[in-house]
C-alpha cells in the first residue's frame, strides 16, 4: 500500500474525501510523462498517450474545429462530473458558446457538448461503463467512443434518465452523422489509424 492509498483510506474513512484533495494529492506525485491521469468513481486511472490514441484525438480535434473555435475545444482536462468523486480528463471535449469556467476555474460539464473517447486497452471498461453513465447523467448530447483496436465506433445521443437512448456503431471508414445533433457536423474516420 502506498502512502496515498493511505491518505485515500483515511479521508474516506472520515468522509472527507473529495476530487481536489485527490488531484492535490496526484500534483504531488510523480507521474511519468506523457502519462494520463484520471479519477473514475474515486478511483486514480493512469494511462499512457500511445501514438495511435493521439493520431486519432488529433483528426477528430481538426475536424471539430470546422464549427469550434480553438478555445471551445479541449483535450485532457479536468471537468468533475456527476456520481461519486468523478474527476475526468477527457480525449476531446467541445463546449458550448458562452462557457464559462467556475468560481474555481474549471470548466462545467452543464456545457458539454461533445465528448470523443479514445480506448486504451487498460481503461476501456471505464469509457463503456462509468463514463458513460456520468456523461449521460450530465445529460452531454454527443458521447462518441473510438476502439482503434476493433476499428470501430460507437456514437451515444438522446441523453436522458441517466442513459443514452440512441446509439449508432460502424467501422472506420464510416462516417459519423452528427448533423442531427447540436454539433452539425460529420465526422470522417477513414484516417483513423488502428493498434
Amino acid at each position: 500500500m502506498t502512502v496515498l492509498d493511505d491518505r485515500i483510506e483515511m479521508a474516506e474513512s472520515s468522509g472527507e474525501l473529495t476530487l481536489d484533495m485527490l488531484f492535490e494529492w496526484l500534483e504531488k506525485m510523480p507521474v511519468p510523462e506523457g502519462y494520463k491521469t484520471e479519477i473514475v468513481g474515486g478511483h486514480i486511472f493512469m494511462s499512457p498517450q500511445r501514438d495511435t490514441h493521439w493520431d486519432i484525438i488529433l483528426e477528430i480535434v481538426e475536424q471539430l474545429r470546422t464549427k469550434y473555435p480553438r478555445k471551445r475545444v479541449k483535450s485532457d482536462v479536468r471537468i468533475d462530473y456527476p456520481g461519486h468523486l468523478n474527476g475526468f480528463a477527457t480525449d476531446v471535449t467541445a463546449l458550448a458558446e458562452g462557457a464559462e469556467k467556475d468560481d474555481k476555474g474549471r470548466w462545467q460539464y452543464k456545457d458539454v457538448e461533445f465528448i470523443a473517447e479514445v480506448i486504451s486497452k487498460d481503461t476501456a471498461a471505464n469509457d463503456y461503463g462509468p463514463k458513460k453513465t456520468a456523461y449521460a447523467l450530465a445529460e452531454v448530447p454527443v458521447y462518441l467512443i473510438v476502439n482503434p483496436y476493433t476499428a470501430e465506433w460507437h456514437l451515444h445521443t438522446l441523453p436522458k434518465d441517466g442513459e443514452y437512448h440512441g446509439t449508432v456503431s460502424l467501422y472506420f471508414g464510416d462516417e459519423i452523422d452528427l448533423t442531427g445533433t447540436i454539433v452539425g457536423l460529420v465526422l470522417k474516420t477513414d484516417e483513423f489509424p488502428r493498434d
